[in-house]
């Protein structure tokens, strides 16, 4: 009872976290600007730190390849997104990242490596995207170097949490992590 309590009150403060600006490249530099964008919005830290959580999950060579993945079609999303290629349902697409990587966590979900990543790559692309989409006044190549730096260190958050949850022997606390992750992405998507 006390932890779908948490999980519902956890879920309802994300959702109902107030937006926060990104930095203005001019004012504080292209890198800055980039490597704030995902950490300034919550649905990139969910899905960023699911990320990591699950790559964690899977095990072996996945607690790698997984996060490796999403950053490398996150990268292939913002060069489409340069090109001026804006991919269809963007925002929609990312709020359904966060609930299908809240709810392959909290299923505790299996998949071999290369589907795991082929799984988180497809919606990299639009998170990606959507980076490259709000670029502004950003220098391309320092707001991507940023918001890769950005990204990596999310998922090193999750890996970290997935970690602490495993030494713990505690699967039950990360697949309650994932459920808060999805019911939050649903807030998100209900909110928006």
């Amino acid at each position: 009872m006390k932890t779908r309590t948490f999980a519902s009150a956890a879920a309802l403060a994300l959702a109902a976290s107030p937006a926060v600006a990104h930095l203005d490249p001019a004012q504080h530099g292209s890198m800055a600007a980039g490597f704030t964008h995902p950490i300034f919005g919550v649905d990139h830290v969910l899905a960023m730190v699911a990320v990591g959580l699950w790559a964690v999950m899977l095990g072996g060579r996945a607690t790698l390849a997984v996060p490796a993945a999403f950053v490398g079609a996150m990268v292939v999303g913002f060069g489409l997104a340069m090109t001026g290629l804006a991919l269809p349902m963007m925002e929609p697409l990312i709020l359904a990242s966060v609930v299908a990587f809240g709810l392959v966590i909290a299923a505790a979900v299996r998949l071999p490596v290369a589907a795991g990543a082929a799984f988180v790559g497809l919606f990299a692309l639009f998170h990606g995207n959507a980076h490259g989409a709000e670029l502004g006044a950003a220098t391309p190549w320092g707001f991507l170097a940023g918001f890769v730096l950005g990204t990596a260190l999310l998922h090193a958050a999750g890996i970290l949490a997935g970690m602490a949850f495993a030494r713990l022997s505690q699967d039950r606390i990360a697949r309650g992590a994932g459920a808060v992750v999805a019911v939050a992405g649903v807030g998100l998507a209900l909110a928006g």
